[in-house]
């Protein structure tokens, strides 16, 4: 067995790769959450947002199939390490009595079940377009206020927007902890440093739903075909 193999067979290993793997995470929900705040500018603004992630589609593409790699790890690590802490207690213990305990970590495993059905409901609503009523390429605030405008969808997107804040909170002082990033003490500074971005993004993703439901961001006609320029001549909407 190679190094890289034991690496990951280890219990350590596997969460190491959960926090590297949650760190790419973090990153990319605050940078698309900063994106999503360009709503407030209106459609032009998020259409030049849309194509500002275009202007190296070798690179797009690169980050995309590197996300879907980060996740995929972060799903795998995470199942085999609650498979492995559910042997290694075997059926001795009636119940589980965890010695420190938030509603973040309790409902973590709950919480990413529902982030990985988000995820997937969101990649098939906004960026394939299957699932968004009249989806139009290169139109993200179209899409966004087409989509949300569905009080059930917009519901859906607040509570996986909600678990992804208690995900936050839970995996951002779990990973400096894992990586050995921070000495132990009474306050540690990563603790709340965790509450403040999952507060950030938490309610920075909020703020789109909320927005719509309430008119604060309206239903608007779709941008003419040659304002969007990665369009090609024969494509219409997708």
């Amino acid at each position: 067995m190679n190094a890289v193999a034991r690496f990951w067979d280890s219990t350590i290993g596997k969460k190491v790769v959960m926090a590297v793997t949650g760190i790419i995470g973090v990153l990319f929900t605050i940078g698309h959450m900063a994106g999503n705040l360009t709503m407030f500018k209106g459609q032009q603004a998020m259409h030049d947002y849309a194509m500002l992630l275009r202007i190296s589609p070798p690179l797009l593409w690169a980050i995309r199939l590197g996300l879907l790699a980060a996740v995929a790890l972060h799903v795998v690590a995470a199942y085999q390490l609650t498979m492995r802490s559910r042997a290694a207690r075997g059926s001795k213990y009636a119940k589980h009595e965890p010695q420190v305990s938030t509603l973040s970590s309790r409902t973590i495993r709950i919480g990413g079940v529902i982030l990985l059905a988000f995820i997937v409901y969101h990649l098939l609503d906004l960026t394939l377009g299957y699932l968004n009523p009249g989806f139009v390429h290169l139109d993200p605030y179209r899409n966004l206020v087409a989509s949300l405008g569905n009080p059930l969808v917009a519901v859906f997107y607040v509570l996986a927007v909600g678990f992804l804040g208690m995900h936050l909170h839970h995996g951002v002082w779990s990973m400096v902890r894992t990586l050995g990033l921070a000495r132990p003490t009474p306050r540690p500074l990563h603790r709340r440093l965790s509450i403040a971005i999952a507060a950030v993004v938490a309610g920075g993703f909020m703020i789109i739903p909320f927005g719509v439901l309430f008119g604060v961001f309206k239903p608007v006609a779709p941008l003419p075909l040659e304002e969007r320029t990665d369009v090609p001549a024969a494509v219409s909407t997708r």
